[in-house]
């Protein structure tokens, strides 16, 4: 190992991440990435440093070699003086030495683009942090954003912001789908929007079976200023069985100026429904 592999070794074996690690030395995290990649070497001062809080010697960390002597914790000490499980009778036994599995993984790709890794990868407990062109982790930002908390053009996860999310929580700059979603385009159990689709739909036009637009409301239940449904509210109310013709018939009378991108998305949840009618 040469010290860039024994500094990117350690922290990982200490369960850093380069953020934590930046902050107890009291440097930048782009610092401590140029040590793991080789672009760059600590001085002397932050050698002992690091030394001292991995528990290592300054020889270990700066010569070449597969391996290196690591000083172990009195912790980590104790654990291996524990008497091993056994398995078995006394004259035929299995000793199985249980160690601990650490459950957090760190990668991240020396290529860039833009200035970003292009595969960040950081998981395990705690606040880990992925960001690169693709990241994953726990919280993550990327152009594609796979974690519990993900930030991205295209985001998926537990909560996810971005120009399109798909997630328990969703908020979406133009596609949001989820559970509960809020976006331009919004497809959600429970959906806000400029266009919302759900089984409870609040928007400029929504679709669901509890529709409510300052607009126009399809649904089960309906109230807007067009309102289509079973149970309408509104100023120009018809029923669900209306037919497609009518329908747009009347859109275009309330609403002359009417864009054809919004005409055209409002004609295809019109069809949707109606179809489902028949």
């Amino acid at each position: 190992m040469n010290l860039a592999e024994k500094l990117q070794f350690l922290r990982n074996k200490n369960r850093l991440s380069q953020e934590e690690l930046a902050e107890r030395l009291g440097i930048s995290r782009q610092a401590i990435s140029k040590w793991e990649s080789g672009q760059a070497t600590p001085d002397l001062k932050k050698l002992i440093t690091i030394a001292d809080l991995y528990n290592v010697t300054i020889d270990s960390l700066v010569k070449d070699g597969d391996d290196f002597d690591i000083v172990q914790s009195k912790e980590s000490y104790q654990n291996e003086k524990e008497e091993p499980e056994k398995i078995g009778d006394k004259n035929s036994q299995v000793v199985i030495n249980v160690n601990k599995i650490s459950m957090e993984y760190e990668y991240k790709s020396k290529r860039l683009l833009f200035g970003l890794p292009l595969v960040h990868i950081n998981i395990g407990r705690g606040f880990k942090k992925a960001k690169g062109i693709v990241a994953v982790g726990n919280i993550s930002y990327g152009i594609l954003s796979l974690g519990f908390v993900s930030f991205g053009f295209l985001s998926c996860g537990f909560l996810s912001i971005g120009l399109i999310s798909l997630a328990l929580f969703s908020i979406g700059l133009l596609l949001a789908v989820g559970t509960i979603s809020l976006g331009i385009i919004s497809i959600g159990a429970i959906s806000i929007g400029v266009f919302s689709f759900g089984a409870l739909a609040i928007g400029k036009y929504a679709v669901g079976a509890a529709a409510m637009a300052s607009d126009i409301a399809i649904g089960d239940y309906a109230s807007g200023h067009i309102a289509i449904g079973n149970r309408v509210a509104g100023e120009n109310t018809l029923p669900l069985d209306t037919s497609a013709k009518e329908v747009k018939t009347l859109i275009k009378r309330e609403y002359p100026n009417l864009k054809d991108t919004a005409l055209n998305i409002i004609n295809f949840f019109v069809n949707h429904v109606m179809a489902g009618t028949k």
